[in-house]
């Protein structure tokens, strides 16, 4: 698969979401006081002094999934003030406080700490990616779980969390038999610990939002990264280093100019 060359908005940031629901019958007080999400929730708002970015009105996703009712808690400002400060704690040996100011970290770590007093329960049940899908996404689910439609064009995949994480276990542990760069494990490990904080019967669901836009839909419908990222896994498992190098490199093709982009930005 080749990149599209489509005309689109790049002044918008592309982003593709990783969502955990709990079903509605665990649910809190406070979340089922949420009100329903209004439209597609990735699409973009033009907010303050013309800025782009995601609604900041607390409410929460619903979804119907084989007969149950799913609620995900959006809660942006509290995932806002997380993304300020895991934003600059990436660059504590490259200039933190040029890329975000001391005295706006300290307040944004005050107001997360306000946030959580008042509700301890609360926790982001959602990532974002800029630009692409992570592949360790990809290893949460399976083929069969990838659901396409062509008006509006859109790809979603469901699985329980339980199953999500079994397969994450079984893909850190191939990566660790290899010797895996710790890089690697390290994030995957990270995805497994996040998602083990959320009940085994919640629901997690990889969108690719707006980044459907950066795809012809001939192209979007035959995108099949989950496959490819399995069959790299599979071939890993085994030791077929040149089957494994080969379907990584095609789970890679529908992103890897933004890869680029991203990594040298």
């Amino acid at each position: 698969m080749r990149f599209s060359n489509r005309a689109y908005d790049c002044s918008v940031i592309k982003t593709g979401f990783l969502r955990v629901y709990i079903p509605e019958a665990e649910a809190t007080y406070s979340v089922m006081q949420l009100p329903a999400a209004l439209g597609a929730p990735w699409r973009p708002r033009v907010g303050r002094f013309g800025l782009v970015g995601e609604s900041l009105r607390n409410d929460a996703l619903v979804v119907e999934h084989e007969g149950e009712t799913f609620i995900c808690p959006r809660r942006p400002h509290l995932r806002m003030l997380e993304g300020v400060l895991a934003f600059r704690n990436a660059f504590l040996d490259a200039g933190a406080g040029l890329v975000v100011p001391e005295t706006t970290a300290l307040l944004a770590a005050e107001e997360l700490t306000r946030l959580k007093d008042r509700e301890p329960e609360q926790r982001s049940h959602i990532l974002t990616s800029a630009w692409f899908i992570p592949l360790r996404w990809f290893a949460a689910f399976e083929p069969a779980e990838r659901s396409y439609d062509s008006d509006p064009p859109s790809v979603v995949l469901r699985t329980p969390v339980f199953r999500a994480i079994q397969r994450l276990q079984v893909a850190l542990r191939i990566l660790q038999a290899v010797d895996m760069d710790d890089s690697v494990i390290d994030e995957l490990d990270e995805l497994i610990e996040w998602l083990s904080g959320f009940s085994d019967h919640g629901l997690l669901e990889l969108d690719y939002g707006s980044l459907t836009d950066m795809f012809e839909p001939w192209e979007l419908a035959d995108e099949d990264s989950v496959e490819h990222v399995h069959r790299s896994l599979d071939a890993l498992r085994i030791g077929d280093w040149e089957e494994a190098g080969r379907s990584y490199q095609l789970a890679v093709e529908p992103w890897a100019h933004w890869m680029f982009l991203t990594s040298a930005n």
